[in-house]
């Protein structure tokens, strides 16, 4: 079963370790994704993510570090990935035997709110960006905790509209993952094309600020987008701890929720890897068949099954890249 994720985090991991005096690459390394673990898992494509914290210095340069890693690393491995700019490439590299690359941003700060940074981001490669991390920015505002209350009411502001009407023109995909509740139906009313939640789940399964309501998947279906099941343990139970594991059987619930509140052709993968701080039962890219399996002994149909782990990402990809 071909496998398509949405996010990993794995090119952060390794140029902070790179900054840490650790050297680290994408052929093999101790993470959850590398070459190797994506070429036993039957990868088609991963995307990678460009993640810079408003915490940890400029964004704008952090992000540009990470993005230079991630063009020199998939020309290190060029043998066996390539790198995706428009959805002839996923068709070349699969013509080539090759396993594809997109680079993504999380976190629009590094954009400064200059829509000339946005576009020499597109130039890069750049084709899909969350509009916020965890903080507010120039572009929006997070779902947050305010005084022991979620604040969910606070979207776009004036500059994130501007932002993804250019980003429709310019063809980056809309990624509303760690956007408000508001934010999410700013884009839905001002945008015309499917955008994403790369990784997040059902809030109705698990209630956390990080996952969707029912009510933004069946939109989210409606305009043709697709949600990435995240594997973080504390966006699929919310009685799980930090640290705890994350299950398979607890994946399957929300399969099985979201399927029945949008459909099977809303949902993705985005595994989160590398960015995760739980143990996975599905330790890392070599196992991803696991999953498959697992869900087919649910009931999932072959065809299911495929339309969860490539075809719906990839039919978005060929509407938008």
């Amino acid at each position: 079963m071909k496998v398509i994720d949405m996010h990993c985090d794995t090119m952060k991991a390794i140029l902070d370790n790179r900054d840490e005096n650790r050297y680290v690459n994408l052929k093999k390394n101790g993470f959850s994704v590398d070459i190797e673990k994506m070429k036993q898992g039957d990868y088609m494509l991963q995307v990678f993510a460009a993640f810079t914290n408003m915490g940890e210095g400029d964004t704008l340069v952090n992000c540009l570090r990470t993005i230079d890693l991630f063009h020199d690393e998939i020309k290190a491995n060029s043998q066996d990935i390539g790198i995706v700019l428009s959805y002839d490439d996923i068709l070349k590299n699969i013509e080539q035997n090759k396993m594809s690359a997109l680079l993504s941003i999380e976190e629009g700060a590094c954009c400064k709110g200059d829509l000339g940074i946005l576009r020499n981001f597109y130039r890069l490669g750049v084709r899909m960006m969350t509009l916020t991390w965890n903080y507010e920015n120039e572009l929006g505002f997070p779902n947050e905790i305010i005084n022991n209350k979620l604040v969910c009411d606070r979207g776009l502001k004036d500059r994130g509209f501007e932002f993804i009407e250019e980003m429709e023109n310019l063809g980056i995909i809309i990624d509303v993952s760690h956007l408000s509740d508001a934010g999410f139906y700013d884009i839905l009313n001002n945008t015309k094309k499917p955008f994403v939640a790369s990784h997040s789940n059902a809030r109705s399964i698990c209630n956390h600020r990080r996952n969707m309501t029912d009510d933004m998947i069946k939109k989210l279906a409606d305009r043709g987008g697709v949600m990435g099941l995240n594997f973080y343990s504390n966006f699929l139970n919310e009685n799980t701890k930090f640290s705890d594991l994350s299950k398979l059987d607890d994946m399957i619930k929300h399969l099985k929720h979201i399927k029945n509140i949008g459909g099977i052709e809303v949902i993705g993968l985005g595994s989160d890897f590398d960015g995760i701080d739980c143990k996975v039962e599905i330790e890392n890219a070599s196992k991803m068949q696991i999953l498959a399996e697992k869900i087919k002994k649910e009931g999932f149909t072959e065809d299911e099954v495929e339309h969860i782990f490539y075809k719906n990402v990839l039919n978005l990809f060929k509407e938008i890249l």
